[in-house]
C-alpha cells in the first residue's frame, strides 16, 4: 500500500534542497504556424534514453512557451555556453520577441538553433506527461551538433561556471 497523503515538506525547504543541485542551462525553442521562432530558458532538462535517443524537458504550465509546445511536433534544446549568460536572461524574461536580434539558424527537423550554443538537439516531441504544475515533454533526438567551450551552470539561484578536467580516455 502506498502513502497517498500530501507532501509534508515545506515548499521553501524543497526549493532550498533542489537549489543545491547544479544544473546546466538550456534554451528550448520551437516555431509557430508562421515559422516564427520562440523559446525560453529551461534548467529542468535531462537525457532519458540512449536507444532510442530520448531527452526530456519540464515546462511550467504557466510558462510563456507552454501553449505553443502543447501543439508543436518539434523542439530544440540548446545547451548554453558560459559566455551566453545574457542570452539565458533574455530567454527567461518577459521580452515579447526574445529572438529579436539573436543570431540563430533553422536546423532539421525545422527547429531554431542558437549560434554559439555548446550543443543542440533537434527533437520530435513523442510524449507529454502532466506532472504537478509542469508538463514533461519527451523528445526523440533526430539531429544534433556540438561546439567547444565551457558550460553555463545554475546553482543556488545564480549562474555559475563549471571547472572541468580534461577528458579521460
Amino acid at each position: 500500500m502506498t502513502d497517498q497523503s500530501p507532501s509534508r515538506i515545506a515548499p521553501e525547504l524543497f526549493r532550498a534542497v533542489l537549489g543545491r543541485f547544479a544544473s546546466g542551462v538550456t534554451v528550448v525553442t520551437t516555431v509557430d504556424d508562421e515559422g516564427r521562432p520562440h523559446g525560453m530558458t529551461v534548467s529542468a532538462f535531462s537525457s532519458l534514453s540512449l536507444v532510442p535517443p530520448l531527452v526530456l524537458v519540464c515546462i511550467g504550465r504557466d510558462a510563456t512557451l507552454a501553449p505553443l509546445l502543447a501543439t508543436r511536433e518539434r523542439m530544440a534544446v540548446n545547451l548554453l555556453a558560459l559566455s551566453q549568460r545574457e542570452l539565458s536572461q533574455r530567454f527567461a524574461s518577459k521580452v515579447p520577441d526574445r529572438f529579436d536580434g539573436v543570431a540563430h539558424r533553422i536546423e532539421e527537423p525545422g527547429v531554431p538553433v542558437l549560434e554559439g550554443a555548446l550543443g543542440w538537439l533537434g527533437c520530435r516531441i513523442v510524449a507529454r506527461h502532466p506532472a504537478g504544475d509542469h508538463v514533461i515533454y519527451v523528445g526523440e533526438v533526430a539531429t544534433a551538433g556540438t561546439a567547444e567551450g565551457e558550460p553555463l551552470a545554475y546553482y543556488r539561484g545564480a549562474y555559475a561556471s563549471v571547472v572541468s578536467a580534461p577528458p579521460t580516455r
